[in-house]
This record gives structure tokens, sequence and C-alpha cells, in this order.
């Protein structure tokens, strides 16, 4: 691997790590088939892609900043994954709102009536 090239690895062993060029967009070159992430608007403003991230990137913007204190307040390690340019080595350590996984929607019966619950908040 030259210096122009970099690993995104995934705390969910499932996806194989990836090899990307210095300052691609991550958001242009992982898919449902290749990572743990999902999208949503792609640009930054739907918090979809929320993801930890462990590494040496860029630090966000100012509207990346915005939409970080609204979905993960404090956490220094929040990214929205659309947003991150590569340019070291990184490990995607937890995937938020946009996280892939079997039985995410379950059924709540709450005083009778059905609700469905996704992640803790009412759809």
């Amino acid at each position: 691997m030259n210096q122009n090239t970099y690993n995104i690895s995934f705390s969910d062993t499932k996806y194989p790590t990836l090899a990307l060029e210095r300052d691609s967009q991550l958001s242009q070159h992982l898919t449902v088939q290749n990572s743990p992430v999902l999208f949503g608007c792609r640009t930054g403003i739907c918090g979809t892609c929320l993801v930890e991230v462990e590494g040496d990137i860029p630090p966000p913007n100012s509207e990346e900043l915005e939409i970080l204190e609204i979905f993960s307040p404090g956490n220094k390690q929040a990214r929205l994954a659309c947003q991150i340019k590569l340019t070291n080595n990184i490990k995607i350590i937890e995937e938020g709102r946009g996280k892939k996984e079997e039985g995410r929607r379950k059924e709540v019966r709450k005083e009778g009536k059905k609700e469905e619950k996704v992640d803790g908040d009412s759809l």
C-alpha cells in the first residue's frame, strides 16, 4: 500500500477493510454491500450516517458541527460519514443512526395501541 492509499476498517468484522485513495469522500465509496454505514441525504443534514471514528481525520466544518451537536452532543469521535475525507487509516467503531441491523424496527404495545419504534424513536 502506498502513502496515497488508506484503510477503512469497521468494528463489525463482517465487513472487510477497504482501501481508498487519499481525500476520497466516504459517501462515494461506501455501499450497503461493503459497509455497515447507511446514508440518507449524503449532504450532511439528515444525520443518518452518524458514526464514531477512530483515527486522524480533518476536523468537521461548522455545518457538520451543528448537526453533530444535535445528534451526538459532546462526542468528539462522532462524525457524519458523508462528510469525511480520508487522510489517514481510520476505523469506524460505532455506527449511529444509520446502522444496518436485523430487526431494527420493532413493534411496541402501549396502552393497547401498536407503535413502531426505531432505535428508541417513535415513527
